[in-house]
């Protein structure tokens, strides 16, 4: 099928364009290059803002629109929520009406656990009420409200996937990064690293692979109208990860500590069990192994 990707060029999103064009879909990028850069070949590039209205036209003839491009800082988006919600729910509404206008039958939509909030109970269950907490959250919940609203009024049928620590090769280390990208980074060349308070924060890592499985399992009928939890239900603390990286890097595991962050969750993990159930996916890949094949792509594409 013919299959548009916003956000395709990014890291999530070019690892999804290589499974989906190895599956022999027709796949169409989408991405203004802000973060991301274009490693497929095979997949025609629009060098496009979401927001922009040019993405009616190169949306044409897509059945499936998966939908990754976000402004992702928490940071930022406190800053300036106005682009923060311009990007994140303005540029949603333009790629549902992109989708409705080409007849696509679904969207494919990436949140995050953000929506979450500081959830009670952990894992976070599918069925949990969300609880945003920052402008960055409501924005993707608000993304995902528009989303039910289009299948109401249009048919456009959509699957949400709450995407929780997403990490493995083609991750930047840059900015408002995942932590695994910030460690492997600094240990592969000897840089200092900085657990933030006890190193007792926990998160839920999940192999990039293993996500975009999720969202190719999500571009067919399986899940219409739903929302799953992609994440292993696991939490793994700040020291264990440092400690995970640096044996596969060979390196030290002498991180330096500093003050706990203010707003840091102290734990996160999402049960992806209704996911299961819905689409017939699990995480297949464990965090060491993860951790090990992301470090040698890290080393083998050292400038």
């Amino acid at each position: 099928m013919r299959i548009l990707v916003t956000g395709g060029a990014g890291f999530i999103g070019s690892t999804l364009v290589d499974r989906l064009l190895s599956d022999g879909h027709d796949v169409v990028v989408v991405d203004d290059l802000s973060t991301g850069s274009h490693r497929n070949p095979d997949a025609p590039l629009h060098v496009l803002d979401v927001r922009d209205p040019a993405l009616a036209d190169a949306a044409k003839g897509a059945e499936v629109v998966c939908h990754l491009a976000a402004q992702i800082s928490v940071r930022r988006s406190v800053a300036d929520p106005v682009l923060d919600a311009q990007v994140n729910v303005q540029g949603t509404v333009n790629v549902l009406e992109a989708a409705r206008r080409a007849g696509a039958r679904k969207v494919v939509f990436a949140s995050s656990v953000a929506v979450y909030g500081k959830p009670p109970t952990i894992p976070v269950p599918g069925d949990a009420v969300p609880d945003p907490r920052s402008p960055y959250a409501a924005g993707k919940l608000s993304a995902e409200t528009y989303l039910s609203s289009y299948r109401a009024l249009h048919g456009l049928e959509y699957t949400t996937l709450v995407l929780s620590n997403v990490y493995g090769p083609r991750q930047s280390p840059d900015g408002e990064a995942g932590v695994v990208a910030i460690f492997t980074d600094a240990l592969l060349v000897g840089r200092p690293t900085v657990l933030f308070g006890a190193g007792t924060q926990t998160r839920d890592y999940v192999f990039v692979e293993d996500v975009v499985d999720g969202f190719a399992r999500a571009c067919g009928p399986p899940g219409d109208g739903r929302r799953f939890n992609l994440g292993t239900g696991l939490q793994t603390t700040d020291r264990d990860l440092h400690t995970l990286i640096a044996a596969a890097a060979g390196a030290p595991d002498l991180p330096g500590l500093a003050p706990a962050r203010l707003g840091d969750l102290p734990a996160m993990a999402v049960d992806p069990g209704p996911a299961r159930d819905g689409l017939g996916w699990q995480p297949r890949t464990d965090l060491a192994t993860g951790l090990k094949i992301t470090v040698e792509w890290v080393r083998g594409h050292a400038p």
